[in-house]
């Protein structure tokens, strides 16, 4: 059984204590050993960090003391996978290796949490396959900075035209990395299309 930390904490706006909860259960459902904490501080060694297979962030803002962040990305860089949603490419904003890392960062949600928007499945990822376009209503739409070497699986279209990455994958040195901007509420999780990739690229980024 692959062994999970699930690490939450951060801004209270993306309630990171509810989500723990059904997170949690979602993974032991999908097969994970999980460990839950609320401790930054297990980032900082890398050697017991690195015995998990998956490292999943609930965190939005937050900060990263540079041991904190040096213990994380050595222990992705040796192979622990690393999978996050929504709230994961807004957290430690202040790192630039972690951003470096998961290949993306928050810019703006035009619409705040007003906003409905279709999801186009753009590639046969193992993630994305058999799975088809989808329609997200009343919630946030993510517009990111991305590093250019991402492994885009999905993708949404503004108003203004721009075509803006939903979900990648990408890599940090052997870790593999997952990331999938849906997720503001709970809900957003009952349209099957992002359960199945969330639960997917969980599994596919686990070592």
């Amino acid at each position: 059984m692959s062994r999970a930390l699930l690490s939450w904490g951060g801004w209270e706006g993306h309630r990171p204590a509810e989500y723990k909860e059904f997170v949690a259960a979602w993974m032991r459902e999908w097969g994970f050993d999980v460990t839950v904490s609320n401790d930054l501080e297990d980032f900082v060694d890398a050697d017991t960090l690195w015995r998990y297979d998956l490292i999943v962030p609930l965190w939005t803002l937050g900060k990263l003391t540079p041991a904190q962040e040096t213990g994380l990305l050595e222990a992705v860089r040796r192979g622990t996978g690393f999978a996050g949603f929504h709230g994961t490419c807004g957290a430690f904003i202040e790192s630039l290796r972690y951003k470096w890392m998961t290949g993306g960062q928050l810019v703006v949600h035009p619409g705040d949490s007003e906003a409905s928007y279709d999801v186009n499945v753009v590639d046969g990822h193992e993630i994305t396959a058999g799975l088809h376009d989808f329609h997200m209503e009343r919630t946030e739409q993510y517009y990111m900075h991305v590093d250019p070497r991402i492994h885009v699986l999905a993708t949404t279209t503004f108003d203004n035209g721009s075509v803006n990455p939903v979900a990648w994958t990408t890599t940090w040195g052997e870790g593999r990395v997952f990331y999938i901007s849906i997720g503001h509420f709970p809900r957003d999780f009952d349209v099957p299309e992002p359960r199945e990739m969330l639960r997917r690229g969980f599994l596919w980024a686990s070592r």
